[in-house]
């Protein structure tokens, strides 16, 4: 796989002028979906415990990514000016989890760095005030929090779910096929944790079937690396209310 150190590079070399910043226009850094990321804030702070304060109960976003590009433009550093007038909704629907004393800078500098840069291509995300605000956008149409619930899919302790029941009511509400993500078994655990969703969009934004095995491993567990975040196996699946994990 292609390093994103050698991918940015590669983007310099080739003096891709394409604007003020040097958009890119590469074949080699084309990409042809949107992945729209959601955490569950309950299963992520309980595999990292001594990281996160007073978590939100609901899903937030981990971010949006193009699927096969990754850091298409270094010399675009993030700027929170641009961006002023989204922070609310930005501290509120888009936090670092695992970062919460530095004000999800650092995190949203890394976001739109290694996916904000090249999802930049499309006019309608090419400027930090558009990639942000248009992901908030598509978090808020999704609803995925209000449309679990609506389903009957809401967190507990004593009840599992099939992850294909899960999957299958997401199809039926948004008409596509999302990606449900696990964190994988741990030793003295007897059922997987309800992790990450994924809905996906193509170039125009609309809606589109996310594809297994298509993704790059590195988004499967981005911030991440030594959290097993994978594809749910076909099963049971626990998904858990923030006030029964250990924080």
């Amino acid at each position: 796989m292609t390093s994103p150190a050698f991918l940015g590079a590669l983007c310099l070399a080739l003096s891709c002028l394409g604007g003020a910043h040097g958009l890119w226009r590469s074949d080699d850094l084309e990409w042809s979906k949107l992945i729209m990321v959601h955490h569950w804030p309950a299963t992520v702070c309980q595999e990292v415990e001594s990281h996160c304060k007073d978590p939100p109960n609901y899903w937030t976003i981990h971010g949006l990514w193009p699927d096969k590009s990754e850091v298409c433009n270094r010399s675009w550093p993030f700027n929170p000016k641009e961006i002023k007038d989204l922070l609310p909704d930005m501290r509120r629907y888009w936090p670092d989890l695992l970062h919460p004393s530095n004000y999800s800078h650092q995190f949203w500098s890394h976001e739109w760095k290694k996916h904000g840069t090249c999802a930049a291509q499309l006019d309608a995300l090419n400027s930090q005030r558009k990639y942000f605000g248009k992901s908030l956008d598509l978090y808020k149409a999704l609803a995925l929090t209000s449309m679990l619930q609506k389903l009957g899919i809401e967190p507990s302790t004593d009840h599992y779910y099939q992850v294909s029941d899960i999957r299958d009511a997401l199809v039926s509400v948004y008409k596509v096929v999302p990606k449900v993500q696990c964190f994988l078994l741990e030793k003295g655990q007897e059922v997987q944790l309800l992790g990450q969703i994924e809905l996906c969009f193509s170039k125009d934004l609309q809606l589109w079937n996310c594809s297994h095995a298509a993704e790059p491993a590195a988004h499967r567990q981005e911030a991440w690396p030594n959290l097993g975040l994978h594809v749910c196996e076909d099963g049971p699946v626990l998904y858990p209310p923030l006030n029964e994990t250990k924080l």
